[in-house]
């Protein structure tokens, strides 16, 4: 989840996309863009806002894959040619509102197959989904349910984090609850989260904030390089 499109390729897509005037849709706090498995005619590519990306288990449970906070393509994959395809994700928007462009799938790989920038930002795209995709199995195959809460919590840093002024400590600028925690970790229980971040707490490693500016609790990292002591790399 660490992984970032290198910002010239974003910027020129986002440039383009612009240039074309393709229209915009604006979704809530908490809609859903997509659901897994659906067909749809559209490709989705987020201009603002945070999103999460998840699909549903066999056993019912959401498996969570990752938060994005800039600017991508949200479904791009499978067949180009097919004038409707499954998207890849249940997509739920997790700021205020969140903006994406929508295209129809055939005119934007037109748009690509004439276009060598375009070209190399699907290159792109694709090899960063599978760099993105092969690291996140590595840190769950290779961490403990522990380690895999301080792997997700140090991604949360670079994505979110926020230095606190005249302090080693870092705000992770952003409300996650312990069940989107567990969705991302593989941890059964959101209960489980909770004893969890209770050891970090007690270790000294995380606290939490208690009022002020913040309408809901957000996590401060006390020690990185003791959150990064519980992480197998």
């Amino acid at each position: 989840m660490t992984n970032k499109m290198p910002n010239k390729d974003i910027d020129y897509l986002v440039n383009f996309l612009k240039d074309k005037q393709i229209s915009t849709i604006t979704k809530d706090y908490h809609t859903y863009l997509t659901f897994h498995g659906l067909k749809a005619a559209s490709v989705f590519i987020l201009k603002d806002g945070i999103i999460k990306t998840s699909v549903i288990l066999q056993d019912g449970r959401e498996f969570n894959i990752s938060y994005i906070n800039q600017p991508d393509v949200i479904s791009l994959l499978h067949d180009e040619a097919l004038q409707y395809d499954e998207q890849p994700f249940n997509v739920r928007i997790e700021s205020p509102t969140a903006t994406f462009y929508q295209i129809n799938r055939v005119k934007f790989w037109k748009y690509v197959n004439n276009n060598s920038q375009l070209q190399n930002y699907v290159k792109q795209y694709y090899r960063h989904r599978l760099s993105e995709n092969f690291s996140r199995l590595q840190r769950l195959t290779m961490n403990g349910k522990l380690g895999a809460l301080a792997s997700f919590l140090r991604d949360l840093v670079l994505k979110f984090g926020r230095n606190l002024p005249n302090s080693p400590k870092i705000l992770i600028d952003f409300d996650v609850t312990n069940e989107d925690i567990a969705g991302f970790c593989g941890i059964a229980t959101y209960a489980s989260v909770s004893r969890m971040m209770k050891k970090l707490k007690e270790e000294g490693v995380i606290e939490f904030t208690n009022s002020g500016e913040y309408s809901k609790r957000r996590i401060i990292v006390r020690n990185v390089q003791k959150l990064d002591d519980y992480i197998a790399y």
